[in-house]
């Protein structure tokens, strides 16, 4: 029990001389150190702001944009790799000198940073690779220049109506977590041009038209905050999908309409093009809405096209069904001695003689009129009225006639074509009003 103690008095003894080894060695270091990192090292707070009692501290920003990896419209946000530089002005880090001091990165937790945070930020870090990438750089007038290398998932609202005509306007917003507008004042060091590499980006599907900057303030429950919010515009090629959608969905169409000059008697021909092609221009429009959010809130440009397109495409198909029906109909009726046309206007000419025998003339009306002398003014309103509501009656009914006659096809074949002329022109005028909406409205 005695040697027990004993061992564990020399482990407890050994242990105390390692750490005062270990300390002597650092009090080493810190000897070796510079005069001017003693200095600005000692007593130095960096837990409290710079101008702690003297106003805001004011902080220049400028980015430099690396690249823009992602941008997902199924999620609504785009990836991007930055260069966050910051400076600010720190009157406790002045030396005597005329040349900067560019530090480890590793020091900036012995120093005072901004608390900056990216708005809207759905994922972000900091590179690491070989050393975190964080530069620190301090000027003899006490001015601190603090880079970083991030890579962020920043969500965008996108308005999708018009995809993939479409244009975005994303933002990448930086505000301070804990500090107001009395603490830390935010701004743009050179203005719209704080912020560089978008003119050099190369993006898959977009194209940055436009990009600026803008200053505001973020007020929430706690505070009013500084926020410096940057601002880019970016159009969708449609070079892509004009190719890979547009034009299948246009060739499609043109192979539906084949089936118009093919005979009517040979149904499993003209029935195989028009299942075919239903089928086809279904699997592409599924196909098409594979990279896009399943929202009931946006009606695409693209949607409606391949809508109009699915249209014209079974309507071909029916057009068949009714043309084929209407032959089978002539094939399977009896033969009459007179022909259809003076049939047709010999029932319109009854019909007609029917209503007009039911209403009273205008002669029957006065002699009515002169034999009934004791009929007071509101009896003869009345049959005035019923004469008029017959004449009427009668006007309506020949438009009607007129009306069914211009649908009535004498001769099932002419249906193809009707068909011919009637699909093309109106395909045509489709797309002109279609282009013209999307691509100036």
């Amino acid at each position: 029990m005695c040697s027990l103690k004993c061992w564990s008095l020399r482990a407890l003894f050994l242990l105390m001389m390692c750490r005062s080894m270990q300390i002597s060695k650092a009090e080493g270091k810190g000897e070796i150190l510079p005069p001017t990192i003693q200095k600005i090292i000692k007593g130095y707070n960096k837990y409290l702001r710079p101008f702690f009692d003297n106003g805001p501290v004011s902080v220049g920003m400028s980015l430099d944009i690396a690249s823009i990896d992602t941008i997902s419209e199924i999620n609504m946000d785009y990836t991007a790799t930055i260069f966050l530089r910051q400076r600010w002005t720190d009157e406790r880090l002045c030396f005597n000198g005329n040349k900067s001091l560019s530090l480890d990165g590793r020091l900036v937790e012995m120093l005072w940073v901004p608390d900056t945070f990216i708005v809207d930020s759905k994922k972000s870090f900091l590179h690491d690779i070989t050393v975190e990438n964080r530069l620190i750089r301090i000027y003899p007038n006490g001015t601190v220049l603090y880079a970083l290398r991030i890579t962020t998932t920043v969500a965008c609202s996108m308005d999708l109506t018009k995809y993939p005509m479409d244009k975005q306007t994303c933002t990448l917003q930086l505000e301070s977590w804990g500090y107001n507008i009395n603490d830390v004042m935010f701004y743009w060091t050179r203005g719209n041009d704080s912020v560089r590499g978008l003119d050099t980006l190369q993006l898959a599907q977009y194209t940055v038209e436009d990009h600026f900057t803008s200053v505001s303030e973020a007020v929430y429950e706690t505070g009013r905050y500084p926020k410096l919010v940057f601002h880019f515009e970016l159009k969708r090629n449609i070079l892509y999908f004009i190719l890979e959608t547009y034009v299948p969905s246009i060739l499609l169409v043109v192979l539906s309409w084949v089936s118009f000059w093919i005979s009517q008697s040979s149904v499993p021909a003209r029935i195989c093009i028009g299942v075919t092609t239903v089928l086809t221009m279904t699997t592409l429009m599924m196909g098409a809405r594979t990279s896009l959010p399943n929202a009931n809130c946006f009606i695409k440009a693209i949607d409606v096209y391949l809508g109009i397109c699915f249209s014209f495409i079974f309507g071909a198909l029916l057009e068949y069904a009714v043309a084929h029906f209407c032959t089978l109909h002539r094939l399977s009726s009896k033969e009459v001695p007179k022909d259809e046309d003076e049939e047709a206007e010999e029932e319109r000419n009854g019909v007609l003689a029917a209503v007009t025998n039911s209403c009273s003339t205008p002669d029957n009306i006065n002699k009515i009129n002169s034999n009934r002398s004791s009929k007071t003014n509101t009896d003869r309103k009345r049959e005035r009225s019923k004469h008029s509501g017959c004449t009427s009656l009668m006007s309506v009914m020949k438009r009607l006639f007129c009306i069914f006659d211009c649908f009535h096809v004498k001769n099932p074949y002419h249906i193809d074509n009707y068909a011919r002329f009637s699909f093309p022109l109106s395909f045509i005028i489709i797309n002109v009003l279609y282009w013209v909406y999307y691509l100036y409205f």
